[in-house]
């Protein structure tokens, strides 16, 4: 797990961005207090404001909320399709389904930049879950079910969607890594045949040894993640009793014949000896992995690609990645050609 060797900064933009606010006590805060710094956060994470930090869309790509009707509850999915997908109805495209980072809090509006250009440049129809978020009475395995559950349901009426279910992958981010993750170990369970899954800087453990990292100790001030929210977050994320392992893929009993799985890991991130732990664990198992380090990004770089130069090599590696296993007759012949 040996991958911190020092602590060093992060880009300007964010500790400049991040230096204005002060980090609350997360661990003494309230419960109410909590909620409502998490609502006040997404509002302005969703408002076109923020699209300073968390970039463009693909204007590639068209945007659309819509409604996922599941046996006991109905939940949103922010929707990304190809401009020409409109024109050509008839075409089944690959299915990326995606799940945003925060656990507690987070949208997917924060992720259109990264999903926008997975539509327009794959091609692929990409489906972001928003999952119910962690807080009182609401554990992690709610966005765990969320994400699986959704997965299931698009690719069994996959027709509707207009998607390709026998090229279908998964991507997920800080906490939406544990649930992609997740959905893919019950896939394989499932005999549903996912393609790939692409991990960006995973939450990948949440169990008592969450915070027994190297990275946990180098980057426990983190701008974007400190060790105390972390630990809030997992103090809510696994109730009193229940087994974190099921919400802890670094923990699965089994990690052999998953999807091929891409690991992004930022090296300035408190989590990311968890990332690296789990490309271990997925190369042991004999799962095949890449892991990909960034040493000048942080957690949730990706969200941030106006402040962190690191989010565009990432994003290209991410889309060359994914159109390997979606497309790889076009791989094949681009390659040729170069």
């Amino acid at each position: 797990m040996g991958g911190t060797t020092g602590t060093r900064r992060p880009p300007w933009g964010v500790r400049l961005v991040y230096g204005l606010r002060k980090e609350p006590d997360m661990l003494a805060m309230p419960d109410d207090e909590l909620m409502a710094a998490r609502d006040a956060q997404n509002r302005m994470v969703a408002s076109g404001r923020a699209r300073i930090i968390t970039g463009f869309p693909d204007r590639r790509a068209t945007i659309d909320w819509q409604r996922v009707g599941l046996p006991d509850r109905e939940l949103a999915v922010r929707v990304y399709r190809p401009v020409s997908g409109r024109r050509r109805p008839q075409a089944r495209l690959p299915l990326v389904l995606h799940v945003h980072g925060g656990g507690f809090v987070g949208t997917a509006v924060q992720c259109d930049w990264l999903n926008s250009h997975l539509a327009g440049r794959l091609p692929a129809v990409v489906v972001s879950v928003e999952h119910r978020l962690v807080s009182p009475g609401i554990p992690f395995s709610a966005a765990v079910d969320d994400g699986w559950d959704v997965l299931r349901h698009v690719v069994r009426h996959a027709a509707r969607w207009g998607v390709d279910p026998a090229r279908a992958v998964v991507v997920g981010e800080s906490a939406g890594a544990a649930v992609t993750a997740l959905a893919a170990i019950r896939a394989r369970d499932a005999g549903l045949a996912l393609r790939a899954q692409v991990l960006v800087n995973p939450c990948a453990d949440l169990t008592s040894t969450a915070l027994d990292y190297p990275s946990m100790t180098a980057y426990a001030t983190s701008p974007t993640l400190t060790v105390t929210r972390l630990e809030r977050f997992r103090r809510m994320a696994v109730p009193e009793g229940a087994d974190p392992r099921a919400v802890s893929p670094l923990h699965a009993d089994d990690l052999s014949g998953l999807a091929p799985a891409l690991v992004v890991v930022p090296a300035l991130d408190p989590v990311a000896d968890h990332g690296r732990a789990y490309a271990d664990r997925l190369r042991e198992a004999g799962t095949p992995v890449h892991l990909a380090e960034y040493p000048r990004a942080g957690h949730a770089f990706l969200s941030m690609p106006r402040l962190v130069p690191a989010a565009r090599p990432a994003r290209r590696a991410i889309l060359s990645f994914l159109r390997d296993h979606v497309h790889p007759a076009v791989s094949s012949t681009a390659a040729g050609t170069r």
